[in-house]
């Protein structure tokens, strides 16, 4: 409050981000006077006047959860105003930020202190002023230090008999807590009881007889260490302060500042001050000079403490908790140590001190503390460990979006897009934030009768669907062949100029990454056309192995996935209306065969042509630049009017390539099925010496055990379509799958429904009749061969 009003003086925006749902938090009411006027609430007041400058939006309920480079700062809102938002996900770019993110108290660390009843004192301070719960009815305090002072006052104040203060210093004086017994240079050894804490034992920390207190509940506060998260993630340092026996930040850091206790000012006066300070600096930072001091009257309070990492009570350590919520103990520090593991990061990895969502808030310098005492070093030598975001738990949809459309990283478009959208296409996400149309329906269709109606067009007349998303890689350089040799299965560097070639790559552990078609441009170029979903996965792929594994050969890898757009007419009329749009190239079947490319106009627009088909259907890719690309699908839907043209949806695709048995990434090459159990085992070259994955594949398939193979299923009831992804099991019995649908579509060619499976020694059990299992019935089908059209493939190299 006080950094911000020196900003907002200052003539600077301020963002101003608040945990809670009023400033000031759960500390207690009294506050003295403000100009001379007593018992006046200064952070009502001061937030009041905030608001009002006009300079000032408050963001309550809110917290931030990250800082990323150039001051990008990640803020979570929750219960934003709004109907139907349950949280905000804000991205603030902000020129300067001021950390002053308060501090968290500190657990101290004593024999049974996991009893139910143990609790922070903040916490009963927030169930007294927050919540108006009285947590107890007679409460001890156990203490190192000043802060538990408001705790003792608030807890008189709702009524709670307090019995005693048990501190760890020998010289702790309250004098204006009347009636409260002290117990100066005492540390608790035990707490009793069972469902409740019943009773403590304070005992002198110089030995002598201990001291029972009953009570039933135990307040604890060891300390503030302040909320550096923020500021270490932005980069800045920190070190130990022995004056606040915590980690504070150090040092200077960009165009970041800390303020109040997140900086080791603690008091209450002390963190007003510091935040006029850190106002001042960061309209430094700002370039709009420094604000000038405030005249406000300070809070009064003083803050001392002394270093108390755990009770000296012997044999105890495998009950002394110093991370409740990981049940982490000091006995499993010591066995931490005992392992030789010195590190505090390795320690917490050992124990998971620290680990979840506290994320060390209340347990890392106890865990520096008690180490440092093992194995001898200072405290700030032995640190803490990294501050990771989030600081705060933080859900996923908050951060992706609930909402449909673009919501983290927009959308990527063809030159078709808006031209889809119009013609009333349903569009789907296609894989690498991609849109492309899933089906196209005329008014009154249902989906189903949408997509037989592409389906068919593709089967007896022609279809154009836009294929510009399809992962696309130029490569070349005198090493480029030997490059694709060990990427793909088969041989690819024996292919000649003009031609294509269908192949799968595999990862190193021999799971299939991507399959696509290698077209050779010259003695050392080629050009990949990948699947779209997997493309980022492929560059990554050849980038490493590239930059690890074969940095010396002399090959260089382009993406030009958006440099080139294609329009792929498919379907027995395709040819004649390629014709009809005007091309010089040659498009005999004799000249221009299937898997080969040729370059020319069409359309008289410049042109890589492709004789590849996905569809089992004859099929011709038209690739051209992106400012082609409208024109020659305005073209393409011209001339294949007369031609009974469609445009063509994934959804449609999806079928045709079932009805062909073409396998799909994600739905046949689901991470567990190789080349061999796909029917794609001619794909595995015997005559080359090595290829990525290679030994992976010989390794599993060297066990012996049964694999799924890659078969058809042909339902007993024609009509009858089964979902995907429904288990195949023996007699439709609830037990272990044999295997799985992959996918399953009606089927215009076949005029019924077909499937495929991956089903186990799928292919020794053609004609077997096998059951899938649905919740309350079972689907009798029969094992075909994978393969619903064209099984002699005369159709695509008509």
């Amino acid at each position: 409050l006080s950094a911000a009003g020196t900003l907002a003086e200052a003539g600077a925006d301020v963002l101003l981000v608040d945990r809670g749902s009023r400033p000031g938090g759960c500390l207690n009411r009294r506050r003295t006077e403000i100009d001379g006027v007593p018992g006046r609430d200064w952070v009502a007041e001061r937030s009041g006047g905030l608001e009002s400058t006009g300079r000032v939006r408050f963001l309550r309920n809110a917290e931030a959860w990250a800082v990323r480079e150039d001051n990008l700062v990640l803020v979570n809102e929750r219960n934003p105003e709004g109907p139907g938002v349950v949280e905000r996900q804000w991205n603030v770019r902000t020129k300067v930020l001021v950390a002053a993110t308060g501090a968290v108290e500190r657990m101290l660390v004593f024999p049974n202190n996991d009893r139910p009843g143990v609790m922070l004192a903040s916490a009963i301070q927030c169930y007294i002023n927050r919540d108006r719960v009285r947590p107890g009815r007679r409460a001890v305090l156990f203490t190192n230090n000043d802060s538990v002072r408001d705790v003792a006052m608030d807890m008189q104040a709702a009524g709670i008999d307090v019995a005693a203060i048990i501190d760890t210093r020998p010289t702790g004086r309250w004098p204006e807590l009347d009636g409260i017994r002290v117990l100066p240079g005492h540390e608790i050894t035990d707490v009793l009881g069972g469902r409740r804490v019943r009773r403590v034992i304070a005992s002198p920390r110089s030995g002598g007889a201990g001291v029972a207190i009953d009570c039933d509940l135990l307040g604890v506060s060891g300390g503030w260490d302040p909320s550096v998260g923020l500021w270490s993630q932005a980069g800045g340092d920190i070190a130990y302060s022995d004056g606040t026996c915590a980690f504070v930040p150090a040092g200077t850091c960009r165009q970041v500042v800390s303020a109040g206790a997140a900086s080791g000012a603690i008091p209450a006066s002390a963190a007003r001050d510091d935040g006029l300070q850190a106002g001042n600096a960061a309209a430094r930072k700002l370039g709009i000079g420094p604000a000038g001091d405030s005249s406000e009257h300070a809070f009064g309070g003083g803050y001392s403490i002394e270093p108390f990492w755990r009770s000296g009570a012997v044999g105890r350590p495998d009950v002394s908790f110093v991370d409740i919520l990981n049940d982490v103990t000091v006995a499993d520090i010591q066995l931490a140590l005992r392992e030789g593991l010195r590190s505090v990061e390795q320690v917490k990895r050992y124990t998971t001190a620290g680990m979840g969502f506290n994320q060390g808030k209340t347990v890392g310098p106890n865990v520096a503390g008690i180490v440092s005492g093992i194995v001898n070093e200072p405290v700030g030598e032995v640190g803490l460990t990294t501050f990771r975001s989030p600081t705060v738990p933080v859900s996923f949809g908050s951060i992706v979006g609930g909402r449909r459309g673009q919501s983290v990283l927009p959308y990527r478009h063809t030159p078709i897009t808006q031209w889809n959208i119009k013609e009333g296409a349903v569009m789907y996400e296609a894989g690498a934030r991609w849109r492309r149309p899933g089906y196209f329906p005329e008014p009154g269709d249902s989906m189903q009768t949408a997509v037989n109606r592409e389906a068919a067009a593709v089967r007896n007349g022609a279809g154009v669907y836009d294929g510009s998303p399809l992962g696309t890689f130029a490569v070349r350089g005198t090493d480029a062949g030997r490059l694709l040799d060990m990427l793909f299965t088969n041989d690819v560097s024996n292919l000649p100029v003009g031609n294509c070639r269908y192949g799968i790559m595999l990862t190193d552990d021999g799971r299939i990454l991507d399959d696509g078609v290698a077209l050779r441009t010259g003695e050392h170029g080629f050009i990949l056309s990948m699947s779209t979903g997997n493309a980022p996965l492929v560059g990554r792929h050849i980038s490493k192995f590239l930059a690890i594994d074969r940095p010396e050969w002399k090959v260089r890898v382009t993406e030009m996935t958006c440099q080139w757009m294609n329009a792929t007419l498919c379907g027995p009329n395709s040819r004649d209306i390629l014709a009809a749009l005007g091309t010089d190239i040659d498009l005999s079947r004799q000249a221009f065969p299937f898997m080969s490319f040729r370059e020319g106009t069409v359309a008289g627009l410049p042109a890589r042509v492709v004789r590849v088909s996905f569809t089992g259907s004859l099929s011709f890719e038209i690739n051209v630049r992106p400012r082609d690309m409208r024109p020659l699908w305005d073209a393409v839907m011209r001339e294949g009017r007369e031609f009974g043209i469609r445009p063509v949806g994934s959804e449609a695709s999806h079928v045709l390539r079932v009805e062909k048995g073409f396998i799909s990434i994600g739905h046949e090459a689901d991470g567990t099925a190789d080349p061999y159990d796909l029917g794609l085992g001619w794909l595995m070259s015997k005559g080359k010496a090595d290829f990525i994955g290679r030994r992976s594949v010989e390794l599993r398939r060297g066990s012996g055990k049964p694999r799924r193979e890659l078969v058809g299923l042909l339902t007993r009831d024609a009509k009858r379509l089964v979902p995907e992804g429904a288990p195949i099991t023996a007699n439709g019995r609830r037990c272990s799958a044999e295997g799985f649908v992959s996918a399953s579509v009606w089927s215009v060619a076949r005029d019924r429904s077909v499937a495929l499976a991956l089903l186990t020694e799928g292919r020794s059990r053609v004609g077997e009749e096998v059951f899938v299992r649905l919740p309350d019935e079972r689907v009798e089908a029969e094992v075909v061969r994978p393969c619903f059209f064209d099984p002699k493939g005369t159709e695509l190299r008509g």
